[in-house]
């Protein structure tokens, strides 16, 4: 496990009037100061380790003609299949969504002369969720057979990352306490208490999409594979401590 952790002593007066200053926060938690101390702020970053268990992918379909209606009619009778194939994959139609609908003309450019129009490309592209990682390569296999030229994906994550983020919490505060008792100790002082708790950010376990492929390139027998791998889930906080 990474710790990245800091800290800042700060020797005191009495701290009944010292103000609590905490960065913005999802969530936070503050007790007053009511006696003489040192304040000691430190940042630690709690971890925990999932499998994801969702994978989105954004399939489409390309298509180009001479004019816009021939482009859409095209476009359309194509899109048509790749839902009906995934409808046969067996996945629900709440997993499936719209995701982009675009119609554009296509130029000719040349020196000294303004463009001219040579057709339209329409295209049409859905947003899918797998809930069975493991038939994800199987069902962009069929779409692809049955149309889809664009594939964008996927983007691996974890349906129910709240367990995982709570661990990762309670993770952050055992590196945090561990971090200030060998301040503490450094210094010839002990810690008394925790004095205030603040989320500073999180990572639930999601990845960005990698570079969008074009699947008619992909070779006709190629067989899709994707492998879910392990993600981290992260908390980030900042913990402030009470040395006598």
């Amino acid at each position: 496990m990474r710790i990245l952790a800091t800290a800042m002593v700060l020797a005191t007066a009495p701290l009944a009037t010292l103000p609590l200053v905490a960065a913005p926060a999802a969530a936070q938690v503050t007790t007053p100061i009511m006696a003489d101390g040192t304040i000691l702020d430190v940042s630690a970053e709690g971890r925990s380790t999932r499998v994801p268990d969702v994978a989105t992918i954004r399939a489409g379909v390309v298509t180009q003609a001479a004019t816009a209606a021939e482009a859409l009619a095209d476009n359309a009778t194509r899109m048509a299949a790749v839902l009906e194939a995934l409808k046969r994959a067996g996945v629900a139609p709440r997993d499936t969504r719209t995701a982009n609908v675009s119609l554009s003309p296509q130029y000719r450019y040349a020196d000294n002369q303004p463009p001219a129009v040579t057709g339209y490309q329409a295209n049409n592209s859905v947003s899918i969720r797998f809930r069975d990682i493991a038939k994800a390569g199987a069902i962009l296999d069929a779409l692809v057979k049955q149309g889809a030229n664009q594939i964008d994906g996927p983007n691996l994550s974890i349906d129910q990352p709240d367990a995982a983020l709570d661990e990762a919490r309670a993770d952050a505060v055992k590196k945090a306490q561990a971090r200030a008792q060998l301040y503490a100790k450094a210094a010839g002082l002990t810690v008394s208490r925790i004095v205030s708790i603040a989320e500073s950010g999180q990572n639930d376990g999601s990845n960005p999409p990698p570079p969008m492929m074009m699947a008619s390139r992909m070779k006709a027998d190629a067989s899709t594979s994707i492998s879910p791998g392990e993600t981290d889930v992260t908390i980030m906080l900042n913990v402030r401590f009470l040395l006598k």
